[in-house]
C-alpha cells in the first residue's frame, strides 16, 4: 500500500549531502529560553525537554520558514543548527483543519521516525517501509518526500509508525503532520527541510531527551 501524507507536499532538491548542519550557528553564551517563543507557548514546553526544534516561519500566509535546533545545557539553550525551510502553501494556523494547506502553529513532542530508506544511525524509534513512497503520479521533483520523516505528535497517537491513520481528535482536525524531506516549496502541513537537515535530525534527537517541535509564524510565536 502507498501512503499519501502531509497532503501532496514532497521533496525536492536537496540542500547537501552530508550529515552536518547546513548553517554553522554563531557561537553564543547560552540562553535562558528559545528565542522568538513568547509566554503562551514556551509554557508548553514540558519542563524535561532538552531539545527543541523551532520553525519560525516568515509570515502567516508565507510558506518559507527557517528550523533551528536548541538543545538546553542545564539552565541555559544553546542554538546547534539552522537551515531554510518550508511549511504549509498557505501559512500557518492556530486551528487546524483537513487539507486547509496551513501548518498548525503549537508545542507538539518528537516520538516517532520512518521513511522508505534506511535511517542514518539514530536513536528515535524508525519504521522503514515502502508505504511511505510518495505516489508517481505526484511531479517527480516529490517522489522522495518520506525518504525521511520525523512525526509531529499533531493529531496521532504516539509510539506507533508515522504512518499510523488513527487520529484521536478525528479526521476533520487533519493529521499526518510530519518533518520530511524538500522539494523546494510550501506543503500540504507538514515542515520540509534538506536530506542533510533531516539526517541529522535523525542522528541527533534523542527520546530520553524529551525533544519537541515549537512551530507557527514569527508573529504567532513571539505571543
Amino acid at each position: 500500500m502507498t501512503l499519501v501524507a502531509c497532503g501532496s507536499s514532497g521533496r525536492g532538491e536537496a540542500a547537501g549531502k552530508g550529515d552536518r548542519a547546513d548553517h554553522a550557528p554563531p557561537r553564543n553564551a547560552g540562553l535562558k529560553r528559545v528565542p522568538g517563543v513568547g509566554d503562551r507557548w514556551w509554557r508548553q514546553v514540558p519542563a524535561d525537554s532538552r531539545q527543541v526544534v523551532a520553525v519560525y516561519g516568515a509570515g502567516k500566509d508565507s510558506p518559507d520558514a527557517t528550523v533551528e535546533l536548541y538543545t538546553r545545557h542545564g539552565s541555559l539553550w544553546k542554538r546547534t543548527a539552522s537551515w531554510a525551510a518550508h511549511n504549509g502553501k498557505k501559512g500557518w494556523t492556530t486551528d487546524h483543519h483537513e487539507d486547509d494547506k496551513r501548518s498548525p502553529v503549537g508545542v507538539f513532542t518528537l516520538t516517532d521516525a520512518g521513511g522508505v530508506l534506511d535511517p542514518p544511525p539514530t536513536r528515535m524509534p524508525y519504521t522503514k517501509s515502502a508505504s511511505f513512497q510518495a505516489p508517481h503520479t505526484w511531479k517527480k521533483a516529490y517522489w522522495h518526500d518520506f525518504d525521511y520523516v520525523i512525526a509531529i505528535d499533531y493529531n496521532r497517537v504516539k509510539g506507533t509508525s508515522p504512518n499510523d491513520p488513527t487520529r484521536p481528535q478525528g479526521q476533520s482536525k487533519g493529521g499526518s503532520i510530519w518533518l520530511h524531506m524538500d522539494h523546494g516549496s510550501g506543503t500540504s502541513a507538514c515542515v520540509s527541510l534538506s536530506e542533510s537537515a533531516m539526517r541529522y535530525l535523525l542522528r541527533t534527537l534523542d527520546p530520553g531527551q524529551h525533544p519537541v517541535v515549537v512551530m507557527g509564524d514569527r508573529a504567532d510565536l513571539k505571543a
